[in-house]
């Protein structure tokens, strides 16, 4: 047992998904209502929650949009249904990002510090695809990313709710490359080929054995997704009404963040994101298993402690003592 315990105090993955994880739950120290919630979403791929978010920033999160969807209206991606990245301009969107319940149960459920890095706002149903958010972000370790959908408005089959897989996060992880598909070569645009990734997904969930379920949810519920729950919008059947609602992605301290729709692994290409909380606006420091990335960002990672030519102090000393505060909360963790 006490290899066990050390093989599985020292696994890099989320404990969610560790091999582990039902000897891991029976020796933590979570109550039994919390023991439940993280089961289920180990099992599930997904909870429903209530994050405790105050009416005033749902409303405030709505008024900050109201006017901005349509193509180009400002310096982030907007469209007639959704926008990306309002906490730039949005205190209510940021609150919502940075709720303090949600921030709570995520650290639970993986086991480290998350924190928002993308917000999407949707005035209506998104109608997309079904899909793994793995396609689009990944960590190394892997899988340290979720979702997280707040209803700002009741959301029932007429209004285009969320409809997703239970159980589908353990299927295996499926890119571009899977498919035969180059995805970094100068010439390549990875978004041209979502397309593919979305037929191939079509294909696949029939024939996976999981049935596929539809959110209806109350004004101020929420939903975590894990990183590989496949899931999607359903059709709109009433165009008069909207779908008011927050999707946040959030990361977890102590990884290299990447984009896998933009990446080759096979051949060593990956696509580093550099990542902002989506908070204060401050970069993210990179880690590979405790050792901080000199140039997160770009490709290929530099270590710290394998520079040639060493940064100046002024710029090393706080990275050394970040590094030597991580491995202390590795150690903490481990003991």
């Amino acid at each position: 047992m006490e290899n066990i315990l050390t093989q599985a105090q020292s696994l890099a993955v989320p404990w969610i998904h560790s091999p582990f994880f039902d000897t891991l739950l029976e020796r933590g120290e979570l109550d039994d209502e919390m023991k439940a919630f993280v089961r289920t979403f180990s099992e599930q791929g997904y909870v429903i929650f209530d994050p405790k978010i105050p009416d005033s920033w749902m409303d405030g999160a709505r008024e900050e949009v109201r006017d901005r969807f349509y193509i180009g209206s400002g310096n982030y991606y907007s469209d007639e249904r959704r926008l990306q990245d309002g906490w730039f301009f949005g205190e209510n969107i940021r609150r919502i990002a940075n709720a303090p319940r949600v921030l709570e149960l995520l650290e639970v459920l993986y086991g480290r510090k998350p924190f928002p890095f993308q917000t999407l706002n949707f005035r209506i149903g998104s109608e997309q695809k079904t899909h793994s958010d793995m396609a689009y972000f990944d960590s190394i370790p892997h899988a340290f990313m979720c979702g997280v959908w707040v209803a700002l408005e009741d959301v029932d089959e007429s209004n285009g709710p969320l409809h997703y897989y239970p159980g589908s996060h353990r299927l295996p992880t499926f890119n571009l490359h899977d498919l035969g598909l180059l995805a970094s070569s100068a010439a390549a645009n990875p978004v041209e080929s979502v397309p593919r990734y979305e037929q191939f997904v079509e294909a696949l969930m029939p024939t996976s054995g999981l049935a596929r379920q539809e959110l209806r949810i109350e004004r101020g519920q929420a939903l975590i997704w894990a990183a590989n729950l496949y899931h999607g919008g359903c059709p709109i059947l009433d165009p008069e009404r909207t779908r008011a609602t927050q999707v946040t992605h959030y990361y977890f301290e102590g990884c290299m963040y990447y984009t896998p729709l933009a990446s080759d692994p096979g051949i060593g290409r990956l696509t580093p994101r550099k990542i902002l909380r989506a908070s204060d606006g401050s970069e993210v420091p990179q880690y590979y298993n405790g050792r901080l990335i000199a140039n997160p960002g770009e490709w290929p990672p530099r270590l710290i402690d394998e520079l040639q030519d060493p940064l100046p102090e002024a710029v090393a000393e706080p990275m050394r003592r970040k590094v030597s505060l991580l491995q202390r909360a590795f150690a903490a963790l481990r003991a």
